[in-house]
């Protein structure tokens, strides 16, 4: 059985070997937000903002940023998605404050999972968002980023229990 440590024999850093692992569909859902001022807010829901369609620009940024974590995140093995949606949600918070919810669900069928492109897209789309509404307030908060759910494995399912809940 393989050891799946990214530490080899000699105790340098190496990719885990997966060959050995069941190809099985595998799918992984993070979620972030971004804080922005009234001002932004109506920006993107307006579609007025000067750098163009915010939201657009962050779903594409999303996927882009999921199809190549392998090439951000060390040791990361590259992957064959079979699919990744962005989604979002408006929050109104106190006075002119509203929270961005991004959510981003990534599926393969393989020998591993899909959790870090599921981060790495989601974190990928809050920062897009921050560059493309930066020049009206560069105060934009990103928010926690944080794995939801993962299926699929040999570890098996995850599901992120908040503290309070059941």
């Amino acid at each position: 059985m393989t050891d799946f440590t990214h530490i080899n024999e000699e105790g340098r850093a190496r990719m885990v070997d997966i060959s050995d692992k069941q190809e099985t569909a595998r799918s992984a859902i993070a979620r972030t937000s971004v804080i922005v001022n009234e001002a932004i807010y109506h920006g993107i829901q307006q579609n007025d903002m000067k750098k163009g369609d915010v939201l657009s620009v962050a779903q594409v940024a999303g996927i882009m940023a999921a199809k190549n974590t392998s090439t951000i995140i060390p040791m990361c093995h590259p992957l064959s998605l079979t699919g990744v949606d962005l989604s979002f949600s408006w929050e109104a918070m106190e006075e002119d404050a509203y929270r961005l919810h991004i959510t981003s669900e990534v599926k393969t069928k393989g020998s591993t999972g899909v959790e870090m492109e599921a981060l790495t897209s989601a974190s990928a789309a809050a920062l897009t968002v921050y560059d493309m509404c930066k020049a009206v307030d560069k105060g934009i908060t990103i928010g926690e980023t944080y794995l939801e759910k993962k299926t699929g494995g040999k570890s098996g399912d995850y599901y992120r229990t908040l503290q309070g809940e059941e």
